[in-house]
């Protein structure tokens, strides 16, 4: 099967990658990032839950795959290792068998425990994948609150402007001063679309990985298994047979 480390290695690589960029330009993400500290800090806060997710899909393929190898051996020692996650329907669906090490499924049975331990990687993902799209959402939702509040304090502006005053200069200071509020809003509406949709491409980039490791975990574990199955149901043909 598939080493996992190698997917760990890129997603690290990546995030090497995107901090060695951000702290390249840290001015204005630090400016980006203070227009509206709080609610940029919840989007950052989602961002690094998402990370550690995506590693921890990575991270759960290790004992099962230490699981495998062990029953692969033949030898006795599987209460030694760690009990299955992912692999846990086929560790109940070989009951007492399993600790024989010796495997005795059938077709319909293999097809079963395959589609139980997509279903669990699946579950895994959605997580991720939800993430990714609260991200966006936090972004546009930041947007939206920003405009809005940008939207608010023009109308004051406008309101508060007394163009009776025959000093011209002082309405001009006073819309000056006025505007300042509205670029606050556009500040906060700028900078959280910047930091959800960047967000949200880190994040799918090692979700991406993290799905090609868990692929290539299962498309491994398939084949093992139906290698498995296959001799062991022509074995048992052979002998009813003679």
């Amino acid at each position: 099967m598939s080493n996992p480390k190698h997917t760990l290695f890129w997603m690290t690589l990546f995030l090497t990658v995107v901090v060695i960029v951000g702290v390249l330009i840290h001015k204005p993400l630090i400016t980006a990032f203070m227009a509206n500290w709080v609610f940029n800090l919840l989007i950052l806060c989602v961002l690094l839950v998402g990370i550690a997710l995506t590693y921890r899909q990575v991270f759960v393929l290790f004992p099962e795959l230490r699981w495998v190898a062990q029953f692969r051996t033949g030898h006795a020692g599987l209460s030694v290792v760690e009990e299955p996650r992912l692999l846990k329907p086929l560790a109940r669906q070989l009951g007492e068998d399993a600790k024989k090490d010796r495997f005795t499924l059938s077709t319909l049975s293999l097809r079963t425990v395959l589609d139980g331990i997509h279903s669990r990687m699946d579950e895994q993902r959605e997580i991720t994948r939800y993430f990714i799209s609260l991200l966006v959402f936090l972004g546009l939702l930041g947007t939206f609150w920003g405009l809005l509040g940008t939207i608010n304090a023009v109308g004051q502006v406008i309101t508060g402007l007394d163009m009776g005053q025959e000093d011209f200069g002082k309405v001009f200071a006073e819309l000056q001063a006025g505007l300042l509020t509205p670029l606050e809003g556009m500040g906060t509406a700028f900078s959280s679309s910047l930091l959800g949709l960047g967000g949200s491409l880190i994040l799918g980039f090692l979700d991406i990985q993290a799905g090609h490791a868990q692929n290539r975990f299962y498309d491994g574990l398939e084949e093992w298994l139906t290698g498995v199955t296959n001799l062991v149901d022509r074995v048992s043909n052979e002998q009813e047979l003679s």
